[in-house]
């Protein structure tokens, strides 16, 4: 099994040492509102009503604590424009494109759920 060969073959050292930036990462995305910010953001700079509006059923002050939490982890960045009243637009960084191949990775894995749920529903 190929389970057993990865085992057999990795030290604790090297488990430890995968573990540990997935514990981070997993962190930082816990909360269930970021990957949509995050989603929404990737189709491009957005102000904070816009991002309101494709993730929808919180309040602004939610949306702002998690823009303050997505920028403070480097996964996107605010962008101030000189008007009057000042206009705030939010895009997703390098860093924060990055993690897409794993959305889609974890997107394709999450569909084995749904034939799950279907063939007990």
């Amino acid at each position: 099994m190929i389970t057993e060969k990865i085992i057999r073959t990795i030290t604790p050292t090297e488990c430890e040492g995968l573990i540990r930036p997935i514990h981070g990462d997993l962190e930082v995305l816990s909360d269930k509102l970021k990957l949509p910010i995050l989603i929404s953001l990737s189709f491009g700079a957005k102000r904070l009503k816009q991002i309101s509006k494709d993730v929808s059923g919180i309040t602004d002050k939610v949306h702002s604590k998690e823009l303050k939490d997505l920028k403070m982890n480097l996964l996107i960045n605010s962008r101030v424009f000189d008007t009057f009243p000042p206009t705030v637009k939010y895009i997703v960084t390098e860093r924060g494109l990055s993690f897409f191949s794993v959305f889609y990775e974890l997107s394709d894995w999450g569909k084995h759920r749904e034939k799950i749920s279907s063939k007990y529903n």
